[in-house]
């Protein structure tokens, strides 16, 4: 049997490497964390081949003492950290003593330094784990790393790497991640970065950038025009930063930026918070942008759990949820989310000297043509104070031409008419309000539910005839395994033997819609999931179900009673721009809009 031996220092270097420098994107980080854990307040960053040939960083920092330039590439070897208890109380950026290091055994590194106090600096050079000899260096007061030719004795992990302009994307994420963590509106200093590759200017931002400022620079107007801040406190700790708005969004969780005492991270449990307080607000399967900063105690958090320092434990991690699901719900509600209507670019004025194509057109002032080939003029006003049914019925269809809307002007100044049996047009203040029948009913439904829910169980109407719904083994099972639940909901189901299940009563809220296609579309959701849901979420995701299913459709006629009532009730609404499941329930056409496209301004 072999006998145990202890590697030596360079085996030990390559395996740490492997675990702290994945790319080159890994090497930018930890020297940049560097020269902000020495108190620079200009860096500057070049890379050559998306940094895989140079990766340059020069600070203006406290720089390092010739003494200890050849502790820098040793293992373990830190001024950051002096006894064990400094573990559960850090306050830099770095502190493991191993970045160096790892760089220096996979890589070709030069080293140059000079404390602001000191009148000539010194520099060493580190080729693979070979040490050069320390030689005096005429430099500014700083810091002047380079790191060429990475992973040049490890080909197996550079013929993993990526193309140049995959590995600069990431060497670009890094560097907005750290850019953005010292663009704060107070807390942080004020720090000036440049990043340049293959000698051409990337990013420059300023001391004097504010953090709205900067993600303007990297994220362009669209992300930063739409941003709302936020700041919250909980006891020791304080949330602050910028939220986008829920028309803001995006395929995917990358624009979710959390910074913990200035220093980026992933938590699952904080991002699933974000994502709660969004929720009704987004579709399925679209993320919120956000870039909030937590700031508490260092010794609430131990960030000594990764080799990357990207993950975090949290000595409460329930209240920290709670801070920022509240902060984020609240701010989203303090706004006014109604979507603004986008003119297509088919819809833009054409230049005063281009000839309309009506202008072309056989028509006189004298001879216009009929409307829509002489169809009748829009009925009368009306006025109705009937109270809108909990599910809308369609109304018996009319006599009306295809192409007109039908005219339903409601009491008061504003006037309502109903286009394609599925939108609704209202006059508002601000302009021509688009309403989406559909959407609209189904947020006040869920309201409704979800407030009579808070008093105790939905109120019930018992079927006469139980009904029969085959299942599948599954979907039964997972039925009845949440059967109390269903029957807080108002769906009272009982086992039936085999895949059947009974149906004995349903939400008397629910009115006329069939029982049996909601109890399917319950049962589809609950069976999609991987895992039980928690009690909560269920409930959150029931009821915008049960709710959709109940509402009116597209392509139901609405009576002129219930779309006046449809429209008062959405006053009464929390949350009246957007259904449960995220699309928007209106889009405003602006009267600036309206007088843009006929030339009037």
């Amino acid at each position: 049997m072999p006998r145990i031996r202890q590697l030596p220092p360079l085996v030990v270097n390559k395996i740490a490497a492997g675990e702290v420098i994945e790319r080159p994107s890994s090497v930018l980080k930890e020297l940049l964390e560097n020269a902000i854990d020495a108190g620079a307040r200009r860096v500057d960053v070049d890379v050559e081949q998306g940094g895989v040939e140079l990766i340059r960083v020069v600070d203006d920092g406290c720089g390092i003492h010739a003494d200890d330039l050849p502790l820098a590439f040793a293992t373990h070897a830190t001024s950051k950290l002096h006894d064990a208890d400094d573990l559960f109380r850090i306050g830099t950026l770095g502190f493991r003593g191993e970045a160096l290091a790892s760089i220096g055994g996979i890589a070709q590194v030069s080293l140059q330094s000079r404390p602001p106090d000191e009148t000539c600096g010194a520099e060493i050079a580190c080729n693979g784990g070979d040490f050069s000899a320390v030689r005096p260096w005429n430099g500014s007061p700083g810091t002047r790393i380079e790191v060429r030719h990475l992973f040049f004795n490890t080909p197996v992990r550079r013929k993993f790497l990526r193309t140049t302009t995959t590995e600069m994307g990431h060497i670009s994420e890094a560097f907005t991640r750290l850019a953005l963590a010292h663009g704060r509106p107070a807390g942080a200093s004020p720090l000036h970065l440049t990043l340049r590759h293959n000698n051409k200017p990337v990013h420059e931002l300023s001391a004097s950038m504010t953090l709205l400022d900067r993600i303007g620079a990297f994220f362009g107007l669209e992300v930063g025009g739409a941003l709302y801040a936020v700041d919250g406190r909980k006891g020791d700790a304080r949330l602050t930063g910028y939220i986008a708005d829920p028309s803001c969004e995006r395929g995917t969780a990358k624009m979710q930026y959390l910074f913990v005492n200035g220093r980026w991270i992933r938590d699952r449990s904080l991002g699933h918070a974000v994502q709660e307080a969004y929720r009704g607000l987004l579709m399925t399967g679209r993320y919120a942008v956000a870039f909030l900063f937590l700031d508490l105690p260092p010794d609430q958090v131990d960030v000594n759990v990764h080799p990357t320092k990207a993950e975090v434990r949290f000595r409460d991690s329930q209240s920290l949820y709670h801070l920022v699901f509240g902060t984020v719900r609240d701010r989203l509600r303090a706004e006014n989310l109604t979507a603004r209507l986008q003119v297509p670019s088919t819809m833009r004025p054409t230049p005063v000297d281009t000839p309309s194509p009506l202008d072309r057109l056989p028509w006189t002032l004298s001879e216009p043509p009929a409307p829509y080939g002489g169809a009748p003029a829009l009925p009368a006003p009306f006025s109705s104070a009937s109270p809108l049914p909990s599910t809308m019925a369609p109304a018996e269809r009319a006599p009306h031409h295809p192409d007109l809307p039908q005219s339903l002007p409601s009491p008061g100044p504003n006037k309502v008419i109903q286009l394609y049996d599925a939108y609704l047009v209202m006059e508002t203040e601000k302009g021509m309000l688009v309403i989406d029948q559909h959407a609209l009913h189904e947020r006040i439904l869920f309201e409704q539910l979800k407030t009579r829910l808070r008093s105790g169980p939905l109120e019930t109407q018992r079927l006469l005839i139980p009904e029969p719904v085959e299942l599948t083994a599954e979907q039964a099972a997972r039925t009845l395994e949440h059967r109390e639940s269903l029957a807080e909901l108002g769906l009272g189901v009982e086992d039936f033997g085999g895949g059947t299940v009974l149906l004995t009563s349903v939400p008397t809220l629910l009115g006329r819609r069939s029982p049996q296609s909601i109890l399917r579309a319950v049962v589809d959701h609950l069976t999609s999931k991987d895992r039980p849901p928690t009690r909560e979420v269920l409930f959150n995701d029931l009821l915008s179900l049960m709710a959709c299913h109940a509402a009116v459709r597209a392509g139901d006629r609405l009576t002129p009673e219930e779309m006046t009532t449809l429209v008062e009730q959405r006053a009464l609404a929390d949350d009246a721009h957007h259904c449960p499941h995220g699309r928007p329930t209106s889009l405003l056409f602006s009267r600036h809009d309206l007088d843009r496209q006929f030339r009037r301004v």
